[in-house]
């Protein structure tokens, strides 16, 4: 039996972080309500903020007693990136996705947690703070939408339409993703929206594509990857292999989600 299925057929488990990302979603706006965000950068010249340190600290606390046993790789902490040389299960979290758009204030910002093994994102949750939402699913176990703590739905991705809806990134809307888009031989409709976001759109049904033709990395991706597969879709490389997680070297290739076969 994989984690995923010891821990999310139990319904006590599964609350216990969908309340974590309930947690870390409050932490967050708490923070995006003030007038002073605390912005710092790192060494690559990514924006840092204490929302970032917020989420981040909930997500870790909320997960050692969770599973004591599991390694966490976060974002935020650089140590954490040796835990896949030595352990194939782990926690991989991005505490604040789209902390550019948390800046600029446009609501476009997400909270994910997802677990890894084997190489496979097989479960994910994503926060959408701003809108008071928290996603979760995966391969096999399906894919829900959370209101609240009692009130959620199921959600499916559709198929292939007349006119192809495609997603793109509102900061990476690139040559290459131009490119792809106009060699799809269809006619298409675009829809912009930041982070994780753009992956929900395609789970939900709201958009059949999104190509992903810029450097991302694997916190960036893995939880809501596990929440499309669930919805249904598929997300794969060029080669039409799905992500691999816990390489290496933790950028993603380019990649497309896909909303229907």
């Amino acid at each position: 039996m994989s984690v995923a299925d010891f821990i999310f057929k139990s319904e006590e488990k599964r609350k216990f972080l969908i309340n974590l990302l309930w947690k870390a979603n409050s932490a967050i706006m708490s923070i995006y309500d003030r007038y002073d965000f605390g912005v710092t950068y790192k060494n690559d010249d990514s924006p840092l903020t204490k929302a970032d340190l917020a989420a981040n600290k909930i997500l870790i606390d909320g997960l050692s007693l969770f599973s004591p046993q599991l390694p966490v790789v976060s974002e935020e902490d650089k140590d954490s990136l040796k835990v896949p040389e030595k352990n194939d299960t782990f926690w991989l979290i991005d505490p604040l996705d789209g902390t550019k758009e948390f800046i600029k204030r446009n609501n476009e910002f997400t909270c994910n947690l997802a677990l890894i093994e084997k190489n496979k994102v097989t479960y994910g949750f994503v926060g959408i703070p701003a809108k008071g939402l928290v996603y979760e699913g995966g391969y096999g176990f399906g894919s829900r939408k959370h209101y609240s703590d009692a009130n959620y739905e199921s959600i499916k991705c559709t198929n292939q339409k007349e006119v192809l809806r495609v997603v793109a990134s509102k900061s990476h809307l690139n040559q290459e993703t131009i490119d792809f888009i106009k060699n799809l031989g269809k006619e298409t409709e675009l829809i912009q929206a930041g982070s994780s976001l753009k992956f929900i759109k395609v789970a939900e049904g709201n958009a059949d594509l999104y190509p992903r033709m810029a450097p991302t990395c694997e916190w960036d991706t893995a939880a809501a990857h596990a929440i499309v597969e669930g919805a249904g879709g598929n997300v794969s490389d060029h080669n039409g292999k799905s992500l691999v997680y816990g390489k290496k070297n933790i950028l993603n290739p380019f990649f497309v989600v896909k909303g229907f076969s």
